[in-house]
């Protein structure tokens, strides 16, 4: 490929890190090359060299700004909703939607988690227990609070980012339902499943409430 753009500054670094992100996604980590990226930015081999000093390096910086990223949006999304059910109803809703715009990071995060070095692992295995952590908060203060019965928080943790990220394996855009429409029906199954029934009652009578003042 001719050479596009220069080899210094952070222009090449960003085109560097897009490149990465689609090369790994398409072929996996182990089969995408350091030359095989330098063709794609449209770089000499030697010239990666200026940004990255390893694919591993590549990877991890990936990784990690993606968790970075998704950790920055969680509290931007949970900022001033108040109460567990209101809080936990934002988690899933910026989950899903996170998930469904950022394909590639995601798959990216889970997949090739394996293919980071014990150091780097751990440093990311932080950062999603981190995350893991904000839900369990949301679902141990409903507890507290006696607006969730959840018999084990951490499998409840697990369980509802179980059935979260599994959107990653059926979403396309464009398909039968509307992001809206698949993030309502989440949004039930996860409050129906942490909610009393006598609690869902109330919650859905005030919903209903809601919609007709409106």
């Amino acid at each position: 490929m001719a050479r596009t753009i220069g080899s210094h500054g952070p222009t090449t670094m960003e085109a560097i890190r897009k490149a990465g992100l689609r090369l790994i996604f398409e072929h996996g980590y182990a089969a995408m090359s350091l030359r095989q990226l330098a063709a794609e930015v449209g770089i000499q081999p030697g010239s990666l060299y200026n940004h990255i000093s390893t694919k591993q390096e590549l990877l991890f910086d990936l990784v990690q700004d993606h968790m970075n990223t998704l950790l920055r949006a969680l509290e931007q999304a949970l900022r001033d909703r108040q109460g567990p059910a209101e809080r936990l109803r934002a988690f899933v809703t910026f989950h899903l939607t996170y998930h469904m715009t950022r394909k590639r990071e995601v798959f990216i995060a889970n997949s090739e988690l394996r293919s980071l070095e014990p150091k780097n692992y751990a440093a990311i295995v932080a950062l999603r227990s981190t995350y893991e952590q904000r839900l369990a908060d949301i679902l141990a203060d409903g507890v507290a609070e006696g607006v969730f019965e959840v018999v084990d928080i951490q499998v409840a943790t697990f369980a509802i980012l179980a059935l979260l990220t599994g959107l990653c394996n059926w979403y396309r855009p464009g398909g039968r339902l509307t992001r809206e429409a698949i993030i309502a029906a989440h949004e039930k199954l996860v409050l129906s499943g942490v909610m009393p029934q006598a609690a869902q009652l109330g919650l859905d009578g005030k919903r209903s409430s809601a919609r007709r003042a409106g």
